[in-house]
């Protein structure tokens, strides 16, 4: 007599379940893109009067240029008084008499150099800030690499003025300023970050790791200053025409500084592509959708980092062949 295969009992449960949790997956990562797109297109963030009325103060670091500039100036158009803090007075003179005469607010500028950290430079900044109802705080100052390099190659000085500039400069300033918001109840803390924090970015090692860091500082001071009335808001984003990037022309998915502050200023509180990483945005959307796929396919990191390395290698060898060329030229 021919014997029959015993049934499994518990086959067909098993199989279910698996399904299951592969249909739930699925709807997850669905449900969060579109919660992306919700966020990029169609939910507005926090209004700016919100932090602090018209007439208050908004505190930029990095001002005279690029990002630090276009905030000033956006701010300043919305009837926020800027306080201007970089490292060339005539840039900040110039920018300052700018702004009060188009926008009616008044400036302040404080000239200092933040990979210096002077404690007399900070003295003088504790001074302004103390008489002034700052309500925003916009740590936009940020340092990268000359070129990108193997960390085992970077020079010590290079090593340092990153941490210095992008952690305890940024650090410093905030400490200065959240004993007001505290009292006043209200304010916002913006941080500018970079994709390099998010995905380690080779060639550029101490820059994403300074950024690293600003990502799980800023998302812990959230929570400490939640209670109080005070919001916490990190900003990823990935290339903009800067001095920093060293790209000129913008592009569909390189951004000019207007277009990009803009977009953060209309998306405060909203995580844009940055679903699931707390007090964070990515708030442009060709920075987004990337950002957003890097963080939902977790597996692909080990690809993307390959190809990050490959890139920044080519854009060392190419800069460096930049700088032979012009040393033939010079001698």
């Amino acid at each position: 007599m021919e014997q029959l295969n015993p049934v499994d009992p518990y086959a067909a449960p098993a199989t279910q379940v698996a399904a299951l949790i592969g249909v739930l997956f699925i709807s997850l990562k669905i449900f969060s893109f579109w919660r992306m797109i919700a966020s990029l297109f169609f939910i507005p963030g926090q209004k700016l009067s919100t932090f602090g009325p018209k007439g208050s103060w908004a505190l930029v670091t990095g001002a005279s240029d690029g990002l630090g500039k276009e905030y000033a100036l956006q701010l300043a158009a919305k009837g926020f008084n800027v306080l201007l803090v970089s490292r060339t007075q005539a840039k900040l003179d110039t920018l300052a008499s700018d702004i009060s005469s188009k926008y009616k607010v008044e400036t302040k500028t404080l000239a200092m150099d933040f990979a210096a950290n002077n404690d007399k430079d900070y003295a003088k900044l504790a001074a302004l800030v103390k008489d002034l109802d700052i309500s925003i705080l916009i740590n936009n100052v940020g340092l990268s690499h000359s070129i990108p390099v193997p960390f085992n190659d970077t020079p010590e000085q290079e090593v340092k003025d990153i941490i210095t500039i992008n952690c305890l400069a940024t650090l410093r300033v905030t400490q200065l300023v959240t004993p007001g918001l505290i009292s006043r109840k209200r304010g916002l803390i913006l941080t500018m970050a970079s994709f390099g924090g998010v995905l380690p970015t080779p060639l550029l090692a101490t820059y994403s790791g300074s950024k690293a860091f600003l990502q799980q500082w800023s998302t812990a001071l959230s929570s400490e200053l939640e209670p109080h009335g005070v919001k916490v808001h990190l900003v990823q984003s990935y290339l903009v025409t800067s001095a920093m990037s060293k790209i000129r022309k913008a592009s569909l998915v390189v951004p000019t500084p207007k277009q990009f502050v803009k977009a953060v200023l209309g998306s405060i509180g909203r995580s844009g592509g940055a679903q699931g990483i707390a007090s964070t945005g990515a708030p442009y959307w060709t920075h987004a959708i990337p950002l957003w796929a890097v963080e939902q396919l977790g597996p692909m990191n080990g690809f993307v980092l390959k190809v990050n390395r490959g890139m920044h290698e080519d854009i060392r060898k190419r800069a460096l062949r930049k700088a032979e060329r012009d040393s033939k030229k010079a001698s």
